[in-house]
């Protein structure tokens, strides 16, 4: 009984596809072929227009949000042509597609969660594509803005994806926010160096520098005596582009005027000595310390 339903199943589902692929596919193959190529090529036309208006007037996050759904849309009206010339019910179609989103929705409770976080950020605006952002110990160049997860390309060149729940509740810093950026730079002279003097040097090598603004000026200070050094601080203005360029350009200079005016930058020094030396050393103070409670006990 059993295999006679199952057999009787499968014949109603090999006569259906039969129906479908003679009566409606071939028939009209044409003219899905033709809905396909034609949306497609004007799709394309309308995504091109787009980015032309609005290269110069948006943002990069914006211009790809609105690329993105006017691609959706595109797709989602030519996929309804397609189904409706194929005299497919859209209804019941519309129905499954509803059960199997709330199934997923059920099943998926964490994108819920990176949906409304990504909906936060994308109002927030607190970085665009283009951007080079640093989250946590990561630090990348923004790729995209999606309403799940935002990608980075690192410096590595590898390719991070980073929920947007994630990002939310982290601290992120946006390194390219504004187009000038000062370079911090912690830097020790000993303490029988002049501190004038040094001072003097530091803002020689930033008017020399052609990385580095004049506008705003470099600042100094000095920051506190260290457990071998004057620490001192000086910040350099430049184009946020520059800053890699400038901080290692600064550190070169400043190392070699220092060694011209003989301006000593402390280090640690480390001390080694032999393992026998130190034994022989210990057993000196060891004899040392029997002598003494020697002459003790004869007094």
């Amino acid at each position: 009984m059993l295999l006679e339903s199952t057999t009787s199943s499968n014949t109603v589902l090999s006569d259906t596809f039969t129906s479908f692929l003679y009566d409606r596919l071939i028939p009209n193959l044409l003219v899905i072929v033709l809905f396909i190529v034609v949306g497609s090529i004007v799709l394309k036309t309308i995504l091109k227009i787009i980015d032309r208006s609005t290269k110069l007037k948006l943002n990069g996050q914006t211009q790809m949000l609105i690329r993105k759904t006017v691609k959706f849309v595109g797709i989602f009206i030519i996929s309804i042509l397609v189904l409706n010339r194929l005299e497919v019910p859209l209804s019941a179609l519309l129905g499954t597609a509803g059960i199997a989103t709330v199934a997923i929705g059920i099943a998926s409770q964490n994108s819920m969660g990176n949906l409304i976080s990504g909906i936060f950020l994308l109002t927030e605006q607190s970085f665009q594509v283009g951007d080079i952002i640093e989250v946590g110990e990561f630090v990348g160049t923004v790729t995209s803005v999606d309403l799940l997860s935002v990608k980075l390309k690192t410096f590595d060149g590898l390719h991070m994806r980073i929920p947007n729940e994630t990002l939310i509740r982290s601290e992120i810093t946006t390194i390219t926010k504004y187009p000038v950026r000062r370079v911090p730079l912690k830097i020790g002279i000993s303490y029988y160096d002049d501190i004038e003097k040094a001072r003097d040097i530091l803002f020689q090598v930033a008017e020399k520098e052609p990385l580095a603004l004049t506008d705003p000026k470099p600042f100094f200070m000095v920051s506190g005596y260290g457990s071998s050094s004057i620490d001192l601080f000086f910040g350099v203005w430049g184009n946020t582009a520059d800053f890699a360029a400038l901080k290692s350009s600064l550190l070169i200079t400043i190392k070699e005027e220092f060694d011209k005016n003989g301006i000593e930058i402390p280090f640690p020094h480390l001390t080694l000595r032999p393992a026998v030396e130190i034994s022989q050393h210990g057993a000196k103070e060891r004899r040392k310390q029997v002598d003494l409670s020697f002459e003790e006990d004869s007094v």
